[in-house]
């Protein structure tokens, strides 16, 4: 487990763009089996996390659509709401930094680690806005 004081900074990253921060699986179950659409950030230590997927899931926002819901769990950090997480993103292997979108409790779009790394931030906000434009 990585020490609250090293992944505040990238938690807020996400939070003060509007994701919710979720710790417990019973709140990500209820989070990803809801009507409508939700987009889930495994967020991660990791350097591509910084660097290309927290930029750009925030970038995707700047869309005509968007999901209903933007939420955010933390690899390495809030165990419990990752594995369930993870549990509905089912057969995808679990990855972090990862993002799925869900639409009423269904995943519809997945961007794996390998989708993520080496990639910019403006590549990863276009995959996204195209699952958007599909599916919101």
């Amino acid at each position: 487990m990585y020490p609250e004081e090293l992944v505040k900074p990238m938690r807020a990253e996400l939070s003060d763009a509007g994701f919710k921060d979720l710790y417990t699986a019973e709140e990500v179950k209820n989070a990803l089996t809801q009507k409508g659409t939700t987009l889930v950030v495994v967020n991660s230590v990791c350097g591509c996390a910084a660097r290309n997927a927290r930029p750009g899931a925030k970038m995707s926002l700047a869309n005509g659509k968007t999901p209903d819901n933007i939420i955010t769990v933390f690899a390495g950090v809030d165990k419990e709401a990752v594995d369930e997480a993870r549990s509905l993103m089912f057969p995808f292997p679990p990855s972090s930094p990862s993002m799925a979108l869900f639409k009423d409790g269904e995943l519809v779009h997945m961007l794996e680690r390998h989708h993520i790394e080496g990639r910019p931030a403006e590549m990863i906000a276009e995959n996204l806005k195209d699952a958007y434009d599909e599916y919101c």
